[in-house]
Parts: structure tokens; sequence; C-alpha cells
């Protein structure tokens, strides 16, 4: 009988070491796991935080809305800055994945695309150079990115896509359309891809609506319907003010039933010159949804 309660005295104990030890290898696990949310949500609003420009003819706002599964951060972004030439320039992107690594990559294609910009304003050119670095750097990861230069003297827009989806352009006198312009690649997968730019003259009141395709498709919407149902607000709102347009158009996403994270870029021109008094560059912050 003693020998029986000492065993299992020690085998009780040594039940307990194991709980401990798996308690405490759980414990880290958690940590870990709080530490790579808490970087990537921080890198992700630190995008997301950018200042985007606002010119005599025209104005952005953009909106994001995170992922419903998983981690509450993903490689979605939007972004706007004055170039050297006095043109601005807008991107919008996604990058594959929904965790620390998409979110670090977010960030750094932000800042490739903006240094790439210091030695070139063309869309085409911009995404050509930015893929090339990230090619170069073998991050194992691509992304889809469209590039615009906006013209504040000419009101001349600029475009060019790298595997991106369609943007929606509607302009007051009734036409909407989405963009189907060529495209190539997503960044990061091919050296010496290129790219194509689009021009298009900016007149009278209109707006160009850029997306990525979390705001568009998802288990309860094709990405055609998707689409088609973002051409309908912007087509009916283009007189709109672009932070209210925006908001409006990444709602889209919950009809979509989405679990990808979403973005949504505005840029709205014409009859802003009478808003702008004093006619200077200016810059607004944009804020999450």
């Amino acid at each position: 009988m003693p020998r029986r309660r000492t065993d299992s005295s020690s085998g009780t104990t040594e039940l307990l070491h194991t709980l401990e030890d798996l308690t405490g290898r759980i414990l880290d696990r958690i940590k870990l796991q709080q530490a790579r949310v808490e970087l990537a949500a921080a890198l992700q609003r630190q995008v997301l935080a950018a200042d985007l420009p606002v010119l005599p003819y025209l104005q952005a706002a953009g909106r994001y809305a995170p992922a419903r599964d998983g981690l509450d951060i993903g490689g979605d972004w939007y972004d706007g800055f004055l170039m050297p030439d006095g043109s601005a320039g807008f991107a919008i992107g996604d990058v594959q994945g929904h965790d620390v690594e998409a979110a670090a990559l977010m960030g750094q294609v932000r800042i490739c695309l903006r240094a790439v910009a210091t030695a070139t304003t063309d869309p085409a050119e911009v995404l050509r150079r930015t893929n090339d670095l990230l090619v170069a750097m073998d991050c194992g990861l691509f992304v889809t990115c469209s590039f615009l230069r906006f013209d504040p003297v000419t009101s001349e827009l600029t475009d060019a896509r790298a595997g991106h989806i369609p943007a929606v352009w509607a302009t007051a006198d009734g036409r909407c359309d989405i963009v189907l312009t060529d495209g190539g690649l997503p960044l990061g997968i091919h050296a010496g891809e290129n790219y194509r730019s689009t021009r298009r003259l900016l007149t009278d009141v209109g707006a160009f609506v850029l997306l990525t395709d979390g705001v568009v498709e998802g288990p309860s919407y094709p990405i055609e319907e998707g689409l088609e149902r973002v051409a309908e607000l912007v087509g009916g709102g283009c007189r709109t003010a672009p932070d209210e347009l925006a908001a409006q158009v990444i709602k889209v996403a919950d009809l979509t039933g989405h679990r990808d994270d979403a973005a949504v870029l505005v840029l709205r021109y014409g009859a802003l010159r009478d808003e702008q008094p004093h006619g200077g560059l200016q810059k607004q912050r944009q804020g999450e949804e």
C-alpha cells in the first residue's frame, strides 16, 4: 500500500510538472501572437494615417475596413503625396496575406513608391522601378497596386495598374465607367515587367474611385456585381464630398460578406476652386473608418 501511494504521488507530481510546462508554452505563444498583432496593427495605422493632398481642383479621401477572420489587420493600403514636379501621386494596393509579414511589406511598398516618385512621376515607370526593387528583395509575396499622378496645372490624371482591380470613374453629366485599362503583373513577381500609363483630362465635376478586392468580392458577391454596385454609388454621388462618398463605397464590403480587409480611395474633382479661396496646396488628415 505505501508503495502504491508513493507511485501515485510521483505520478501526480509528474503530471503537474507537465501541465505547468504546457501552460507556460501556451502563454508564451499567446504573448508572441499578441506582439505580432500589435506590431502589424501599428504598421498599418502608420500607413493609413497618411496625409492626403488637397489641391485647388481635387480632393481625396480614404477608408479602410479590417478583415473579419484571422488577424484584425491585412495588406491593403492607400496613400497620397505631393511629388517634386508639383503634381500629386496617389496609390492603392493589396499585399498578399493577412499577417505581420503582409503589414510589414505594405509599409515597404509605400516607402518604395514614394522614393521612386522622387526620380520619376510617370505612373508606369514608378510601378516598373518599384517592381524591380521588390523582386530584388525576394520577399516571397506579391502586391497588386494602382498608381496615379494628378497634374493641378493641366487637370490631367495619369494612371497605371499592376494586377490591381479596375477603378470606377463617374462624371456629373451621367457618364460612369469601370476603367478596364491594360495592366501588368502584380509587383514582386517578375523583374523587367512593363506597365502602361493611361491619361485622361478631368473636366467639369466627377469622381475617380479606387478599390481593393475586399470591397467588391466575397462569398455573397462575384467581383462583377460588386463593381456594378460601386458604379451605381459613384454615378449617383460624384458631386458628394469625397469623405462621404468613400464611407458609402466601403459599405459595399458588408454586402459581399467579405472576409478580406478592404480599402477605398476617392478622388473627387471639379467645382472645388471656390471652396479653396486661397488656391494653395493643402493637406488633410484621413482616419480609418
